[in-house]
């Protein structure tokens, strides 16, 4: 008997795990890698038994050989990217070109529904001419904080060929976006040496309305004040961006027509470790205790000494300072004006831990006014030794002080942040971001009950960065009368992000570049709803990347869509590349035979009782007529025929089948005499139905 061709058995050693297949099976590919090691081309290693070892995973080979056997892919549990990654060395194309429409599939270049925007890398500004400060010498230029970023930079954003970077930045990173904030229908994005600003038109998007120009060193820190007040004052009238890089602060005023004119430059002495707005005033702070303050009215720059900072939180005009000592401090900002005299800030303690511990992270909640003594304040905070406490202050009992109202002893690590809402406290510790929760109380907007006899969640929100900046801090993002959320980015050069809620830690979407390149900074914020009727404000997330675009999502819909049980969706991804599939493997069937739809009755008439088998010599029973208007037994196809059929024994009583109606079935018909033909049946014929909606 002649051998098959390619029927020859070839046993394989892969990672020490046997398999056993034909040579057909392993060479219908052609220029694959085994087609090239059984012909000779690829030298071969066999084990003591002779079968040929190959150096690899043996969990993700069994797939690859099925899909060889079978030409269908079933993954069994392997990752789609190791899977694509071992087809490629096999050289197994038809499953190459399979997994890559898989990532096709999940990837699109238009983004998810969340996707709402992409500004790209704006072009490099003109160097900036030196001015001196006005409020001392300029420091010296210090390196900026190392942080990780990817190497992709933009054709738009390199230093041209006759210009070095300037000191405290590289080449590599230069256009990589550093910071994102953003305030009412602003965002500002800085980038290593410079900044822009982009402003939400309705009709027209987002537009860039603001570049500043090109800084001798790296800015560390970025700040926006977009809140205009209708007839206020000289500062109250102006958008306002700032930045710092060391202890030199810049400060620029914003138009709506695109231009801005440079404010001052103000000289901090120290490092800034914080730079933000309280109203129209910017504040800037350092670890070691100073602060600097410059006041939107009297144009004038403020700076003073206090103990080392170690956390802060502004509600409404008050700014409130967490120290190492263990003390709470606040500044009401409205009242920087009446000190000018003695350039004396007005610092005044508010309440102290009962253990002195330093607090490492402060909550400020303002409730709705009760009563004409003002607001009932809330305040959590946490301590280097992880105690969380919560302390509330009376409107009627100003004078004396915060009350301890509860403490949580949850934590194991230093407190990092806090974050007091109307309907959840949450803290998170320095043990890889560990997140506790818990829901809150209220009466007429009042903490009522103590929020620690309601635990929540327990969980952590991984992040992997190597020297964490300002521009990657994980939250929690949104208005403390809301719900608030987590933005994840577990490793340093990710292109996606994770949304999670930050009461449970649920993942409510997640977010991937629609370039594919590395997210290196991100910030939540409310954009105000539009002049439209049914118009409300939007929460966006705002990506700045490796390539210094920004990208904008819309977490809004995020929420609405987590909230709502999921819709009925079209095919899964299985399922179209199981459609795929049936194009190499489909082959034309025979034609379908369609023969003649009986009409059925409305009501078909049941069928007569079986009649006593016939004596020898008898006549044969007349044909019984049949519920579709025949009879049963007659001689089917043409007119009469001469040869007669034997008759056949009646079939057993068929049970009818129920009718809609609730008329009671016709009585069986009598049988007629023996030897009298009976009469013609008349023909059934179905009731008309009526035409609705569902009759197509």
């Amino acid at each position: 008997m002649a051998a098959v061709p390619g029927a020859e058995v070839v046993h394989l050693n892969v990672g020490g795990k046997r398999f056993s297949t034909s040579r057909q099976t392993l060479t219908w590919i052609p220029d694959s890698f085994f087609s090239s090691l059984l012909s000779g081309r690829i030298s071969t290693l066999k084990d003591e038994t002779g079968a040929i070892f190959i150096d690899r995973d043996p969990s993700v080979f069994a797939p690859i050989l099925n899909f060889l056997r079978t030409k269908e892919l079933e993954a069994g549990g392997v990752s789609a990217a190791l899977l694509l990654h071992e087809a490629q060395f096999y050289g197994i194309t038809p499953l190459v070109r399979r997994l890559q429409l898989r990532e096709e599939l999940e990837r699109s270049s238009c983004g998810c529904v969340l996707f709402t925007g992409y500004l790209p890398p704006p072009a490099l500004p003109a160097r900036r001419r030196s001015r001196h400060s006005l409020a001392g010498p300029h420091p010296a230029p210090r390196l900026p904080v190392p942080v990780r970023r990817s190497h992709t930079l933009p054709p738009s954003l390199g230093p041209a060929a006759d210009e070095r970077p300037p000191p405290g930045g590289s080449g590599s990173d230069a256009g990589a976006v550093r910071l994102v904030c953003g305030h009412h229908n602003w965002i500002a994005v800085a980038y290593a040496h410079f900044l822009v600003c982009y402003r939400l038109v309705e009709t027209s998007g987002w537009l860039q309305v603001f570049s500043s120009p090109r800084l001798d060193w790296a800015i560390e820190r970025a700040a926006l004040n977009a809140k205009v007040l209708a007839g206020g004052g000289p500062g109250e009238r102006e958008q306002m961006v700032a930045a710092a890089g060391g202890g030199e602060i810049i400060l620029w005023a914003l138009r709506a027509d695109g231009n801005g004119s440079e404010i001052g430059v103000f000289d901090l002495g120290v490092p800034a470790e914080a730079l933000f707005f309280v109203g129209n005033q910017l504040i800037a702070t350092s670890p070691g205790g100073t602060i600097g303050v410059w006041n939107a009215v009297t144009k004038h720059w403020q700076i003073q000494d206090v103990v080392p900072i170690t956390s802060y939180d502004a509600a409404g005009t008050f700014l409130l300072l967490g120290c190492s000592n263990g003390s709470i401090y606040y500044v009401d900002v409205q009242k920087f004006p009446l000190r000018m005299k003695d350039n004396d800030l007005l610092v005044t303690e508010l309440y102290r831990d009962p253990g002195d511990d330093a607090v490492t992270a402060l909550s400020v909640y303002l409730t709705p006014k009760t009563s004409e003594s003002g607001n009932w304040i809330e305040i959590a905070y946490g301590t280097s030794s992880g105690v969380v406490r919560v302390i509330v202050q009376h409107p009627e009992t100003l004078g004396s002080g915060p009350q301890l109202f509860q403490t949580f002893t949850v934590h194991r690590s230093p407190v990092t942040r806090i974050m007091l809402s109307e309907k959840h406290l949450v803290s998170v510790c320095a043990d890889n971001n560990h997140v506790r929760s818990w829901t809150v109380t209220r009466f007429r907007g009042m903490i009522s009950t103590q929020p620690g006899s309601t635990p929540l969640a327990s969980f952590k929100v991984l992040a992997l960065d190597d020297a964490a900046g300002a521009g990657t801090d994980i939250g929690p993002f949104g208005e403390r009368d809301e719900q608030q959320v987590f933005i994840q980015r577990v490793v340093p050069d990710a292109c996606q992000v994770f949304i999670r809620l930050s009461s449970t830690g649920k993942k409510i979407g997640e977010v991937r570049a629609v370039d594919a390149a590395s997210i290196t900074a991100f910030t939540v914020h409310e954009c105000e709803g539009s002049s439209r009727i049914g118009s409300r404000p939007r929460r966006l997330l705002a990506t700045g990347h490796a390539n210094g675009s920004l990208q904008l999502w819309d977490l809004t819909t995020a929420m609405d869509r987590a909230a709502k049980p999921p819709d009925a969706e079209g095919l899964s991804e299985e399922e179209l590349l199981r459609q795929l599939d049936q194009c190499d493997l489909a082959l034309p069937g025979p034609p379908r035979a369609h023969g003649p739809r009986p009409i059925p009755t409305a009501t078909p008439s049941p069928s007569p009782p079986p009649t006593p088998p016939s004596t020898a010599g008898s006549s044969s029973p007349p044909p019984q007529p049949h519920a579709w208007g025949g009879a049963e037994g007659a001689p089917r196809g043409g007119g009469g025929g001469a040869k007669a059929k034997t008759p056949r024994p009646p079939p057993p009583p068929r049970r009818a089948p129920p009718t809609s109606s609730s008329t009671p079935p016709a009585p069986p018909r009598a049988l007629p005499p023996p030897g009298l033909c009976p009469p013609p049946a008349a023909p059934s014929v179905p009731p008309k139905g009526r035409l609705n909606e569902t009759a197509f």
